[in-house]
C-alpha cells in the first residue's frame, strides 16, 4: 500500500521481472515459480473463459502446444477453487467486470505457482466482487500456503484480510507490520494524512453542529447505527447527555424519548431536528 505514484505498480512488475529493477537484484531464478495478474484489459474478447483459463498451462505445455489430461485437470480444479463453473462456456466479452478479474485469477492459478502477484484486482469493483476476491486470495493462501502480494488502494479490506502490509512510505523506505500496529503506531496515518476520517475509529469525523447532546442507551449492531446516524445528523453523542434515547430490540425494533416511541432511525432524526 502506498499512495499514487509511490511505486507500487513498479514493484509488482519488477518482482515478476517484467521490467529491469531499479536497484538491486532479484534472487528468485525460477521463472515459473511466479503468476501474475495486472489490471490490463483482456483483448481477445471472444474467447471464452474455459479457453482463457488454459492459457495458465501453456508455460507447461510440449513443443505441439497439446493440453494433457494433467493439464485439464488440473484447469477444472482451479474453476472448481474459484466457483466459476457457470461461467466456463460464456465468452469474455459477456461477463462482468468482476467476473472477468475471477476468470484472471484462475487463469494465473493454473500455473499452479508458490508465488502470487496481483496489481489492483479489486480495482472499479462494486463492494460484494472486492470483497469475493480479497476473501478468496485470504482462503488460497491459508489453503494452498501460497505467498500473495496484492498492490491495492482498498485499505478498508486490506485492514481486514492481510496478514502483512508492505508500507511505502515517503522517505522512500517499506515499513512491514500487521495492520493493527500500523493503524496504532500512525504509520497509516502518516502516509495517507486522512482528512476528516479517524482511522482508529473507522469512522468519518462529523461537525455536531446542532449543539445538542444525546445519551443512548441499547447494545449490539442496533447502538452503533444509532450513533452513526445521530452523528452524521450533526448530533453529538454523550454519555452525560440531556436527552437519553433508549433502543428497544425485542420483538420491533424501535426508539424511545421518555413516553414517545419512534419506529425507525428516521423518526427518529426528524423527532429531535424538531
Amino acid at each position: 500500500m502506498g499512495p499514487n505514484g509511490s511505486g507500487k505498480s513498479t514493484l509488482i512488475r519488477t518482482l515478476a521481472r517484467l521490467q529491469r529493477p531499479l536497484s538491486g537484484t532479484l534472487s528468485e531464478n525460477n521463472e515459473k515459480s511466479i503468476a501474475l495478474v495486472l489490471t490490463d484489459r483482456v483483448t481477445s474478447s471472444s474467447m471464452s473463459v474455459y479457453e482463457l483459463i488454459t492459457f495458465g498451462r501453456y508455460p507447461y505445455l510440449g513443443w505441439n502446444i497439446a493440453l494433457t489430461r494433467e493439464d485439464r485437470d488440473i484447469v477444472d480444479e482451479v474453476i472448481q477453487e474459484v466457483r466459476i463453473s457457470h461461467l466456463v462456456d460464456k465468452k469474455i466479452n459477456e461477463l462482468s467486470d468482476g467476473q472477468v478479474q475471477m476468470a484472471m485469477i484462475a487463469r494465473a492459478l493454473a500455473q499452479r505457482t508458490p508465488i502470487l502477484l496481483l496489481d489492483e484486482p479489486t480495482a472499479h469493483l462494486d463492494l460484494n466482487n472486492r470483497l469475493e476476491i480479497m476473501n478468496l486470495l485470504r482462503k488460497l493462501a491459508r489453503t494452498q500456503h501460497k505467498a500473495i502480494l496484492v498492490a491495492t488502494h482498498e485499505l478498508d479490506l486490506a485492514l481486514q484480510t492481510a496478514d502483512r502490509i508492505w508500507l511505502a512510505t515517503p522517505d522512500k523506505k517499506i515499513k512491514v507490520g500487521i495492520p493493527e500496529d500500523l493503524v496504532l503506531d500512525g504509520s497509516l496515518d502518516d502516509v495517507f494524512q486522512f482528512k476528516g476520517f479517524d482511522l482508529k475509529t473507522g469512522k468519518i469525523n462529523h461537525d455536531p453542529h446542532r449543539g445538542l447532546a444525546i445519551k443512548v442507551v441499547g447494545t449490539g449492531h442496533e447502538l452503533l447505527w444509532t450513533k452513526n446516524a445521530l452523528e452524521r445528523n450533526g448530533f453529538e453523542i454523550s454519555g452525560n447527555g440531556k436527552i437519553e434515547v433508549v433502543i428497544e430490540s425485542g420483538k420491533s425494533l424501535a426508539w424511545r424519548i421518555g413516553d414517545k416511541k419512534f419506529p425507525s432511525l428516521r423518526d427518529l432524526v426528524d423527532g429531535l431536528k424538531q
